[in-house]
């Protein structure tokens, strides 16, 4: 992995993990995200015309198959995520996600695409994987808390998937990775207006009561998803979906300290593994 790719992951796990903890203040649901969503389309709208303009990217039935599937497991990615925030912990629900998403990435990519990572490579991806497990349990259970761990393991499946696709995106179909967002926000958009229209009033209290963090989400979310693709563009899924797997450390943190979850002092093996695992992945 490049250092350029490095520096974009690291870049996007903050951004990621400060968007993700903004979700959980707020705990919303369908509304907020069609809420978010509407947001992000309208903020990136000029860039995005910008960039259909400047590269003039060819559309074709694979293309807008990948753009179709990509904006469907996004949707449920976003839904699957809220809930489990409403039901649990930030520093249990983000490390189960975060952590099956790149586990069964590498495995995929390596299965589908015949990608070979390197022994480190795939050392460094154990570890973050194990790091991640071992900030969700504890003392503290997981298995106290059934439901969000479901919803945290069914939303790491989701990531896995999307990973995958829109790896097929950005890498063999040379879909710009800012079009590619946008079109996943607007159609996240176009598919929750009409559970939106027969809400109204709840989508009326929801900017109410959480416009700042509608609006931060709204930026934060695609720009972060950006640089991730940016660096998919020419580095291997199974090397990318582990490594941006830092924003654990950050949204742990997060978590335990500004959430008040507690038992920060037993994450620190957990998050020393993760580490050593991004760097393992970084000069493997």
């Amino acid at each position: 992995m490049t250092a350029f790719a490095l520096s974009l992951l690291l870049a996007a796990g903050f951004v990621h993990a400060g968007w993700n903890y903004l979700a959980k203040q707020a705990g919303g649901g369908p509304v907020f995200v069609w809420l978010f969503a509407g947001v992000s389309s309208l903020a990136y709208a000029p860039l995005a015309v910008m960039v259909f303009y400047g590269s003039q990217p060819s559309i074709g039935l694979p293309e807008l198959g990948v753009v179709v599937a990509t904006i469907v497991v996004h949707l449920i990615y976003f839904l699957l995520l809220q809930r489990g925030y409403r039901v649990g912990d930030l520093s249990l629900v983000y490390p189960l996600a975060r952590g099956t998403g790149p586990a069964l990435s590498m495995v995929l990519a390596i299965v589908l695409f015949q990608e070979r990572p390197t022994m480190l490579a795939i050392v460094g991806g154990l570890l973050v994987a194990s790091g991640v497990f071992a900030l969700a349990g504890g003392s503290a259970s997981p298995l106290r808390n059934r439901k969000a761990v479901g919803y945290g393991l069914l939303t790491g499946v989701a990531i896995a998937t999307y990973t995958l696709v829109d790896k097929l995106g950005v890498s063999t179909y040379r879909i710009p990775p800012l079009l590619l967002v946008y079109a996943i926000d607007v159609g996240r958009v176009l598919l929750l207006a009409p559970i939106a229209w027969r809400r109204w009033n709840e989508a009326q209290r929801e900017w109410c009561r959480h416009r700042r963090q509608i609006v931060a989400i709204g930026i934060l979310c695609p720009l972060s998803y950006i640089l991730v693709l940016t660096a998919l563009v020419s580095t291997p899924v199974s090397y990318i979906a582990p490594a941006r797997e830092v924003s654990i450390l950050i949204g742990t943190v997060m978590g335990t300290r500004w959430l008040s979850e507690g038992d920060a002092r037993r994450r620190i093996p957990a998050a020393v593994a993760i580490v050593c695992g991004v760097v393992a992945l970084a000069i493997g």
